[in-house]
Formats: structure tokens, C-alpha cells, sequence
């Protein structure tokens, strides 16, 4: 019995002892494996972009067929101080055509993009009415459109009230009342008659059965609403004298960009019709009325029109040029990685290593977003392949986890 206890007691000891030896020997072989692994730039395993759970030990395409990301060591140590670091060799860099750009302060272009209607320069639209009421007797323009120059004919008038003060002008030229002379070719004046029609009856002293109406500036026949023999009276619209050697845009810009305008503003214009050739103009007003319907703040743009190719009533195609003086913090537009909650940005860290962070987007504008908050001058975002990056940076990032408060 003494030596069985002995026996027993003996195998006990030596199974403790080989526990410990072993423990250790596994400790420090573990500790040497770990130092290799963090020292060694041989990935500990490939996984595919889109899904961290598939893992494999040599490089390949992912279910999805795109090329598996390898894992590093240091890519695990990192992680633990910075959710959602990414690793990756140069190759793969390389492969993905991983593209960067720097985050700067500089002037934000904005570009309006927007339509308008093509219209006559208001301020040189002239309606033509009548002074007195009468009958059209001869109307030398016959429909919308035709060009007129300055002191061309346009219609004859016959009105019995237009007969009168002639004969009284004459009565007077008779009498050589210089006064009543005077009151008469005043008076015949703001009746619309031409100041050659009145000298030449100076000279005949025979009154005229019609007037004649000339043009008062070269341009073209717009709202033509008279035939000839209509009785017309002051009040009848009878058509009216366009210019067209400069022209108005009407262009609708929505209530969220309406901040970014300003009377001066280059603007960019096409035509559907010469898709190949540009039109330059400027923001010449902006109506101070906000349509309450579409939302939209009117816009009115001012175009030469030397060459005659614009013509009211043309559809137009409107790129409104503003540049914010004052600088702001900005990235590329295709650096943003835009969802329904939350704007992005991948921060290129050096070494083959990348960031998903989130960013506090302001104005766009053609290439260039503001961002208010987020990153700092100097940085540098991806702006190639950064959704790889940012659905790989997501898998592990404080993006995908819930957070205690």
C-alpha cells in the first residue's frame, strides 16, 4: 500500500511539472510567432471586400467575383486603437487604381444648372396704340415677325378727329396767329403725326384724308392684332416693335440655390437646336419675388444677339457661374461617399493604410464639395475606388457598431 501511494504520488508530481514546462514552452513559442507575424509583411489571410466572414489563406476572387483583400498583423494590432483602419499592400493599391487629392482651402465654384425662355429686351419692346379712334385704312406689315427699320410705315389711319386738327392748323397758318400756329402743331404732334407729314402741310395748306404711323426704332413685328378696315380705338393693342440685337433669358432657379446668385454672374447658354455653340451673357436682375408654387426665384439673364440666331420664345439650356470669395474647406465631388443618413469621406493615412470617416457636408458646387466639419486642411481623401475601401473600413468601424452612451 506505501509503495502504491508513493507510486501515485510521484505521477502526480510529474504530470504538474510537464503542465508547467509545457505551458511555458507554448507561451514563449506563441510570443515568438506573434513577434514574426507583427514583423512580417506576409498577410495572415485574405478576405473578400464585401463580407469579412469570408476568409481564405491565398489570394482570389470572392463570391461576388472581386479580388480578396489580403490582412496584415499590424492591420489587427491597429484596430483595437483605430476601428475601421485599412491595410493594404502596394499591389493591391495599385490594382484598385486607388486615386487621392488633397483637402484644401480654396474658392467654391458653384454651377446653376437650370433652363429659360429666350424674350425681347423689355426695355426696348414697344407697343404701338393709336391716339384717336378711326379706321385702318391701308396696314403695311402684315404678320408677326417681319423686320421693320426706324421711320418704316406701318399702318395709315383714317380718323375723322385727325382731319379736324389738321384743318384747324391750316385755319391758323392762314391767319399767321403765330400762337395758334404753334398750339396747332403741338397738338397734331401728340396726335401721332409725323413731323414730316406736318411740314408738308406748311407747304400745301391741303389737309390729308389718312396719317400715316411710322416705326420708332428698327426691330421686328411682335403681337400683331389688327387687320386692315378695323375700327380701333386709344385703348387697342395694334402690335409692337421688338429689338433683337440683345435679348432676355427668363431662367427659374429653386429656393435652395437662390443664395448663391448675384447680379453679374457669368452664365453659360445652349440652344437645342446649335447644340455646338455657346452663348455668354450675364445675371442682369434677380426678381425679388419667390414663386410660391414651384419654389423657384426668376432670374433674368441679358445675351448679345448680334447674328440674330436667338429668337423669343426658344427653349434654352442655362449654367449659371458663382464663385464664393471667401474660402472654404473642400474636397473633390467624387471623393463623397453620399447615403440616406450619412456623408463620407476614406482619409488616405500613408503607408497603405485607409480611414472611412464621417464628414459634415455644405454647398456643391461643379467638381467641388464644402465640408463643414469632419477632416482638416491638409488631409487626403480618395477619390478612386474609396467605395471598396469604405464598405471594407465600415465592416469593423464605430459606423456599424452600437456604442454604449
Amino acid at each position: 500500500m506505501k509503495k502504491t501511494g508513493i507510486f501515485f504520488i510521484a505521477l502526480s508530481l510529474g504530470l504538474i511539472v510537464g503542465v508547467i514546462v509545457g505551458t511555458n514552452f507554448f507561451n514563449r513559442q506563441s510570443a515568438k510567432a506573434d513577434e514574426r507575424a507583427q514583423h512580417s509583411d506576409e498577410p495572415l489571410y485574405w478576405q473578400a471586400p464585401m463580407d469579412a466572414n469570408y476568409q481564405r489563406d491565398e489570394p482570389g476572387l470572392s463570391p461576388m467575383g472581386m479580388p480578396l483583400v489580403p490582412v496584415y498583423a499590424e492591420r489587427s494590432g491597429t484596430a483595437k486603437q483605430s476601428p475601421g483602419l485599412v491595410t493594404i499592400s502596394p499591389e493591391v493599391e495599385n490594382n484598385l487604381g486607388v486615386r487621392t487629392a488633397l483637402v484644401e482651402f480654396k474658392s467654391l465654384e458653384l454651377a446653376i444648372n437650370t433652363v429659360g425662355y429666350v424674350g425681347f429686351d423689355e426695355d426696348r419692346l414697344i407697343h404701338i396704340h393709336p391716339r384717336v379712334e378711326g379706321w385702318l385704312e391701308q396696314l403695311y406689315v402684315k404678320s408677326e415677325g417681319e423686320t421693320v427699320l426706324a421711320g418704316q410705315p406701318l399702318y395709315a389711319m383714317y380718323s375723322p378727329k385727325l382731319v379736324a386738327a389738321q384743318e384747324e392748323f391750316v385755319l391758323a397758318l392762314k391767319r399767321g396767329n403765330q400762337r395758334l400756329i404753334r398750339s396747332g402743331e403741338e397738338r397734331l404732334q401728340t396726335l401721332q403725326v409725323a413731323q414730316a407729314q406736318i411740314n408738308a402741310l406748311k407747304k400745301s395748306r391741303q389737309p390729308t384724308k389718312t396719317i400715316i404711323v411710322h416705326s420708332p426704332q428698327e426691330g421686328v413685328i411682335a403681337n400683331l392684332g389688327v387687320r386692315e378696315g378695323m375700327f380701333v380705338k386709344p385703348g387697342t393693342a395694334l402690335m409692337s416693335v421688338g429689338a433683337l440685337d440683345e435679348v432676355w433669358v427668363i431662367a427659374e432657379v429653386f429656393e435652395r440655390q437662390a443664395g448663391a446668385l448675384a447680379v453679374g454672374n457669368a452664365v453659360t447658354m445652349s440652344l437645342d437646336y446649335l447644340p455646338r455653340q455657346k452663348w455668354r451673357g450675364q445675371v442682369d436682375y434677380i426678381y425679388p419675388i419667390l414663386d410660391n408654387e414651384t419654389r423657384t426665384v426668376r432670374v433674368r439673364l441679358r445675351f448679345a444677339n448680334n447674328d440674330s440666331l436667338l429668337k423669343p420664345n426658344m427653349f434654352a439650356q442655362v449654367i449659371i457661374h458663382s464663385a464664393e470669395s471667401t474660402p472654404v474647406l473642400q474636397v473633390p465631388r467624387e471623393a463623397l461617399i453620399r447615403t440616406g443618413s450619412q456623408n463620407r469621406v476614406v482619409l488616405a493615412l500613408g503607408e497603405g493604410r485607409f480611414k472611412s470617416v464621417a464628414v459634415t457636408l455644405g454647398r456643391i458646387g461643379g467638381g467641388e464639395a464644402e465640408i463643414l466639419k469632419g477632416i482638416e486642411e491638409g488631409d487626403r481623401v480618395v477619390t478612386s475606388a474609396h467605395f471598396l475601401l469604405d464598405s471594407e473600413s465600415s465592416i469593423d468601424s464605430d459606423f456599424q457598431r452600437m456604442t454604449r452612451n
